[in-house]
């Protein structure tokens, strides 16, 4: 039997019946999450998710409408995540080392075991992957729109958004070949390596042989 803690009298009932939910909904979505690794996204069903987390299949759409979206839970702030950083940064530097600097922050915070996890599952099938692909669109608009107001010159626009494609674009590389490796390594060295083979390309050392 699940062990449940004692009434909080400090904390009102609203604030109870809140807790009581964000603690199930993380409960769902680790269960959740711990059976995809198990036994693979597709073989894992609602049911198996909600007998796993001691609820009734009724209750699992109280929270979540879809398996799948059990895995975007665990991302969710992502996108508010890289506007903020991207804001945070100096205008002393150019859009792209912006971009960058805000990236290897936000890696400090998801650079975990689940994240790789995660990472991997996204691309273990058509819907999780055009998901994923969806994500990564937001991802862009988001470092756009804040690259924009960092420098708001409407000149500046289309290349601004050329430099969010890109970066973020050297950005899923970095977590696709950290995922691939296991996670070994830091994901801030897989973004940071990204990002210097896309400086190197968009400014070849001209004395390089061509190959």
């Amino acid at each position: 039997m699940q062990h449940e803690d004692p009434p909080n009298e400090d904390l009102p009932q609203d604030g109870l019946r809140e807790r009581k939910r964000r603690d199930t909904l993380e409960r769902i979505a680790q269960t959740g999450l711990d059976l995809f690794v198990s036994k693979g996204y597709e073989h894992t069903t609602l049911d198996d998710i909600a007998a796993a987390a001691g609820i009734s299949r009724r209750t699992f759409f109280h929270y979540f409408k879809s398996k799948d979206e059990i895995l975007l839970a665990w991302q969710a702030g992502l996108v508010d995540s890289v506007r903020v950083a991207v804001l945070e940064e100096p205008t002393t530097q150019s859009p792209l080392d912006a971009l960058c600097a805000a990236l290897l922050k936000m890696a400090l915070q998801y650079d975990t075991p689940t994240a790789a996890v995660i990472a991997r599952l996204v691309r273990s099938s058509d819907l999780l992957r055009a998901a994923n692909q969806a994500k990564f669109v937001r991802l862009e608009n988001a470092a756009f729109e804040a690259l924009c107001h960092l420098w708001p010159q409407r000149a500046r626009r289309e290349r601004l958004r050329m430099v969010a494609m890109a970066g973020l674009g050297a950005f899923r590389v970095a977590i696709d070949e950290w995922a691939d490796q296991g996670a070994k390594g830091s994901l801030h060295r897989h973004i940071a390596k990204a990002f210097a083979s896309l400086r190197s390309e968009l400014q070849p050392d001209p004395q390089a042989p061509r190959t």
